[in-house]
């Protein structure tokens, strides 16, 4: 296995998505098919569209084309679309969207009632491909089947609660994604149980795949960053704690 350097670690996760609006400065900016360039806007934390993320033309970023409930994360889809998953009910619900059908809507449409609601994307385009992974599936790899429109995805790795019967029992989870393979495996984290964390306090709020180790690292909040052993399931070693 090769070295895990710490440095290269801290800028791995600091480049990888994790959950609006916390983490929206690192929400991908990208260019549609017809070259037109899309930017996200953070509406900041007071008044009716507080906490809200929005999706807009670079030159018009003031109509949005996509607004981002709490805990959406966007990613690219090759080659020129752009994927969303995000918590819905007891399921990861993963979509997507072809920029260049996104309509512009006016931001008193999602004033107030959109995040106080349990809806976490709103667009008046309806994606292209919608599907969804339940979350009560048990560990190990599943066959799942995903739209076309995201095959070109290889992997995506989704840190989850995970329902645990017992203080002892995995709190957390990170289901990996492969929409290549149509495959998900499910990697609860062995480590992270209620008899040795604050859950819902403390929680894996992003994780990715370091390219060199091929380790899975991520960061947990109130406690740092860290890499799991080889199975994903096990802690190896924190690089930074915050305990």
């Amino acid at each position: 296995m090769s070295p895990i350097d710490s440095s290269r670690i801290r800028k791995l996760l600091s480049q990888t998505v994790g959950p609006a609006p916390w983490y929206w400065e690192a929400f991908p900016v990208f260019s549609s098919l017809s070259g037109q360039r899309f930017i996200w806007t953070h509406h900041g934390t007071e008044g009716p569209i507080g906490h809200l993320v929005t999706l807009g033309l670079e030159q018009e970023s003031d109509r949005a084309r996509l607004a981002l409930n709490t805990y959406c994360r966007p990613f690219l889809v090759l080659p020129h679309s752009l994927g969303i998953w995000c918590p819905e009910g007891r399921n990861v619900r993963v979509v997507c969207f072809d920029p260049d059908q996104l309509k512009a809507f006016d931001l008193a449409e999602v004033a107030g009632w959109f995040k106080q609601s349990s809806e976490r994307i709103y667009s008046t385009t309806p994606p292209i491909a919608d599907f969804e992974v339940p979350l009560a599936l048990g560990p190990g790899t599943h066959k799942i089947e995903v739209p076309a429109a995201l095959a070109t995805v290889d992997e995506l790795i989704v840190p989850t609660s995970y329902k645990a019967m017992t203080n002892d029992d995995p709190a957390f989870a990170l289901f990996v994604i492969y929409l290549q393979a149509g495959l998900v495996d499910v990697l609860p984290q062995k480590w992270f149980t209620a008899a040795q964390y604050r859950v819902g306090q403390q929680w894996i709020t992003r994780a990715a795949r370091d390219p060199e180790s091929h380790r899975i690292v991520g960061e947990c909040f109130g406690m740092g960053t860290f890499v799991l052993e080889e199975d994903g399931c096990r802690l190896q070693h924190w690089i930074e704690s915050n305990a």
